[in-house]
C-alpha cells in the first residue's frame, strides 16, 4: 500500500507540474502575438496589429478561425508598416495559419474581411514565429502530463492486483 501512495504523490506532482508548465509555456510561446475576435460582415472587418522588429525575427505568423465558415466568403490580408499589402489569402477552411516575411520593423496589420452581409464570428492572431526553444517548453509540459497520468494508470493496476490478492 505504501508503494502505491508514493506513486500517487509523485503522479499528482507531475500532473500539477505539467499543468503549470502548460500555462507558462503558452504564455511564453504567445509572447508578442496579438489576438482579436469579433463579428464581421461585408460592412465590418476586423483589424489586429502587432509590432515586429526585423532585427529579432525575420518571419511573422498569422492565424484566422471562422466559427460559421462558408466557402468563398472570407479573406485575410497582411499590411506591412507602410500599409502595403504583402499577403492576401482566401480563407478556404475554418482555420488557417500562414507565415510572412518581416522586412521592416514596425506595425504589421492583419485584416479579416467577409463578402457576406450576414455577420460571422471570427478569431485572429498575428505576431512573431516562436523560436524552437519556446516550442520545446510546450512539448515538455505535455510529456510531463502524460508521465503523471501514466503513474495514475500504474496505481489503478496495483489497486486491482491488490483487490484480487485479497479475495484469494
Amino acid at each position: 500500500m505504501q508503494k502505491s501512495g508514493i506513486i500517487l504523490v509523485v503522479s499528482g506532482g507531475l500532473i500539477v507540474l505539467g499543468l503549470a508548465l502548460l500555462v507558462v509555456g503558452n504564455q511564453i510561446i504567445l509572447e508578442g502575438v496579438n489576438q482579436g475576435s469579433g463579428k464581421i460582415s461585408s460592412s465590418k472587418e476586423i483589424l489586429i496589429s502587432t509590432e515586429l522588429d526585423s532585427q529579432k525575427t525575420s518571419t511573422g505568423v498569422f492565424a484566422v478561425q471562422v466559427i460559421e465558415f462558408k466557402e468563398n466568403t472570407f479573406s485575410a490580408k497582411i499590411l506591412d508598416p507602410f500599409s502595403i499589402e504583402i499577403v492576401s489569402q482566401k480563407i478556404d477552411q475554418d482555420t488557417i495559419e500562414n507565415e510572412f516575411e518581416v522586412f521592416e520593423s514596425g506595425t504589421y496589420k492583419l485584416i479579416i474581411e467577409s463578402a457576406d452581409i450576414e455577420e460571422s464570428q471570427v478569431f485572429g492572431a498575428i505576431g512573431p514565429v516562436p523560436d524552437t526553444g519556446k516550442k520545446i517548453l510546450g512539448f515538455l509540459s505535455i510529456y510531463v502530463l502524460i508521465i503523471g497520468m501514466g503513474g495514475l494508470v500504474v496505481i489503478a493496476v496495483i489497486g486491482i492486483k491488490n483487490k484480487k490478492n485479497q479475495f484469494k
